[in-house]
Protein backbone atom coordinates (compact mmCIF):
# COMPACT_ATOMS: atom_id res chain seq x y z
CA UNK A 1 0.00 0.00 0.00
CA UNK A 2 1.09 3.71 -1.25
CA UNK A 3 0.14 6.80 1.02
CA UNK A 4 0.53 9.80 -0.32
CA UNK A 5 -0.17 13.69 1.75
CA UNK A 6 -0.22 16.66 -0.70
CA UNK A 7 -0.64 19.31 0.99
CA UNK A 8 -0.16 23.51 0.05
CA UNK A 9 1.77 25.27 2.74
CA UNK A 10 4.50 26.86 2.86
CA UNK A 11 7.83 25.52 5.02
CA UNK A 12 6.34 23.91 8.04
CA UNK A 13 7.14 24.63 11.68
CA UNK A 14 10.08 22.15 12.80
CA UNK A 15 8.25 21.14 16.16
CA UNK A 16 4.85 19.82 13.86
CA UNK A 17 7.26 18.88 10.93
CA UNK A 18 9.31 16.31 13.57
CA UNK A 19 5.80 15.06 15.04
CA UNK A 20 4.74 14.71 11.27
CA UNK A 21 8.34 12.93 10.89
CA UNK A 22 7.73 10.39 14.06
CA UNK A 23 4.25 9.77 12.52
CA UNK A 24 5.34 8.86 9.27
CA UNK A 25 8.18 5.91 10.90
CA UNK A 26 5.91 4.58 12.66
CA UNK A 27 3.04 4.43 9.45
CA UNK A 28 6.07 2.90 7.51
CA UNK A 29 5.95 -0.38 9.24
CA UNK A 30 2.34 -0.67 7.64
CA UNK A 31 2.32 1.44 4.09
CA UNK A 32 4.74 3.39 1.76
CA UNK A 33 3.90 7.03 3.19
CA UNK A 34 5.14 10.06 1.61
CA UNK A 35 4.25 13.75 2.60
CA UNK A 36 4.40 16.24 -0.29
CA UNK A 37 4.13 20.13 0.46
CA UNK A 38 3.30 21.97 -2.97
CA UNK A 39 3.56 25.88 -2.87
CA UNK A 40 4.78 28.38 -5.26
CA UNK A 41 4.99 31.84 -6.58
CA UNK A 42 1.93 31.30 -8.50
CA UNK A 43 0.05 29.91 -5.32
CA UNK A 44 1.33 32.99 -3.03
CA UNK A 45 0.29 35.49 -6.00
CA UNK A 46 -3.55 34.01 -6.14
CA UNK A 47 -3.34 33.94 -2.36
CA UNK A 48 -3.01 37.77 -2.44
CA UNK A 49 -5.82 38.28 -5.30
CA UNK A 50 -8.66 36.35 -3.12
CA UNK A 51 -10.84 33.22 -2.58
CA UNK A 52 -11.47 32.46 -5.89
CA UNK A 53 -8.35 32.58 -7.46
CA UNK A 54 -6.26 30.54 -4.62
CA UNK A 55 -8.53 28.12 -4.69
CA UNK A 56 -7.75 27.72 -8.45
CA UNK A 57 -4.49 27.77 -8.02
CA UNK A 58 -4.66 24.51 -5.18
CA UNK A 59 -6.73 22.58 -8.10
CA UNK A 60 -4.03 23.57 -10.94
CA UNK A 61 -1.49 22.20 -8.23
CA UNK A 62 -3.06 19.24 -7.35
CA UNK A 63 -4.31 18.18 -10.23
CA UNK A 64 -1.75 16.28 -12.03
CA UNK A 65 -1.68 14.12 -8.83
CA UNK A 66 -5.47 12.79 -8.69
CA UNK A 67 -5.04 9.34 -9.66
CA UNK A 68 -5.92 6.09 -7.67
CA UNK A 69 -8.05 6.46 -4.74
CA UNK A 70 -8.34 10.53 -4.05
CA UNK A 71 -9.11 11.80 -0.42
CA UNK A 72 -10.04 15.78 -0.44
CA UNK A 73 -10.22 16.86 3.49
CA UNK A 74 -12.70 19.53 3.71
CA UNK A 75 -14.91 20.76 6.28
CA UNK A 76 -18.29 19.74 4.65
CA UNK A 77 -16.82 16.00 3.72
CA UNK A 78 -18.42 12.91 5.72
CA UNK A 79 -17.63 12.96 9.86
CA UNK A 80 -15.94 9.45 10.21
CA UNK A 81 -15.04 7.80 13.60
CA UNK A 82 -11.57 6.05 13.30
CA UNK A 83 -12.94 2.97 13.23
CA UNK A 84 -15.06 3.99 9.73
CA UNK A 85 -11.68 5.91 8.62
CA UNK A 86 -9.73 2.97 9.18
CA UNK A 87 -11.74 1.26 6.82
CA UNK A 88 -10.58 3.71 3.95
CA UNK A 89 -7.38 1.33 4.29
CA UNK A 90 -9.24 -1.51 3.02
CA UNK A 91 -9.04 -2.15 -0.29
CA UNK A 92 -7.16 0.45 -1.89
CA UNK A 93 -3.15 -0.10 -2.86
CA UNK A 94 -2.80 3.86 -3.70
CA UNK A 95 -4.08 6.33 -1.63
CA UNK A 96 -4.02 10.12 -1.87
CA UNK A 97 -5.15 12.56 0.60
CA UNK A 98 -4.91 16.28 -0.09
CA UNK A 99 -5.30 19.12 2.39
CA UNK A 100 -5.97 22.58 0.42
CA UNK A 101 -4.76 25.86 1.54
CA UNK A 102 -5.59 28.51 3.52
CA UNK A 103 -8.80 28.99 1.39
CA UNK A 104 -9.65 25.61 1.08
CA UNK A 105 -11.29 24.01 -2.43
CA UNK A 106 -13.22 24.57 -5.08
CA UNK A 107 -16.44 22.80 -5.23
CA UNK A 108 -15.28 21.48 -8.76
CA UNK A 109 -12.18 19.83 -6.67
CA UNK A 110 -14.58 18.20 -4.38
CA UNK A 111 -16.39 16.86 -6.35
CA UNK A 112 -13.33 14.99 -8.56
CA UNK A 113 -12.50 13.64 -4.91
CA UNK A 114 -13.62 9.70 -4.48
CA UNK A 115 -14.27 11.14 -0.83
CA UNK A 116 -14.21 14.27 0.55
CA UNK A 117 -13.88 13.75 4.73
CA UNK A 118 -13.41 15.88 7.65
CA UNK A 119 -11.63 15.56 10.42
CA UNK A 120 -13.68 17.51 12.95
CA UNK A 121 -16.29 19.96 12.90
CA UNK A 122 -13.43 22.27 14.50
CA UNK A 123 -11.72 24.57 12.32
CA UNK A 124 -7.79 23.50 12.81
CA UNK A 125 -5.26 25.75 11.96
CA UNK A 126 -3.53 24.04 8.55
CA UNK A 127 -0.25 22.56 10.44
CA UNK A 128 -2.60 21.11 13.30
CA UNK A 129 -4.92 19.24 10.62
CA UNK A 130 -1.76 17.82 8.85
CA UNK A 131 -0.23 16.77 11.96
CA UNK A 132 -4.27 15.15 12.87
CA UNK A 133 -4.58 13.58 9.51
CA UNK A 134 -0.88 11.80 10.26
CA UNK A 135 -1.95 10.27 13.20
CA UNK A 136 -5.09 9.42 11.96
CA UNK A 137 -3.67 7.30 9.22
CA UNK A 138 -1.34 5.51 11.89
CA UNK A 139 -4.52 4.88 14.08
CA UNK A 140 -6.23 3.66 10.75
CA UNK A 141 -3.22 1.31 9.88
CA UNK A 142 -2.66 0.39 13.21
CA UNK A 143 -6.87 -0.97 13.69
CA UNK A 144 -6.60 -2.39 10.20
CA UNK A 145 -3.81 -4.67 11.39
CA UNK A 146 -4.31 -5.31 14.59
CA UNK A 147 -1.98 -3.27 16.79
CA UNK A 148 -3.04 -2.39 20.21
CA UNK A 149 -2.37 1.55 19.35
CA UNK A 150 -6.58 2.30 19.23
CA UNK A 151 -7.90 1.10 22.38
CA UNK A 152 -11.55 1.07 21.95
Amino acid sequence: MKITVYSIEKTPQSEIKNMIEEFIKMISRFAKIEDISLFSGKIASAQSKGVSEAQKSYTQSFEPYMKNYTLALDESGENLNSMEFSKIFDNDADIRFFVGGAYGFEEQFLKRAQRVVSLSRLTYAHKIAKLVLFEQIYRGLCIKNNHPYHKE
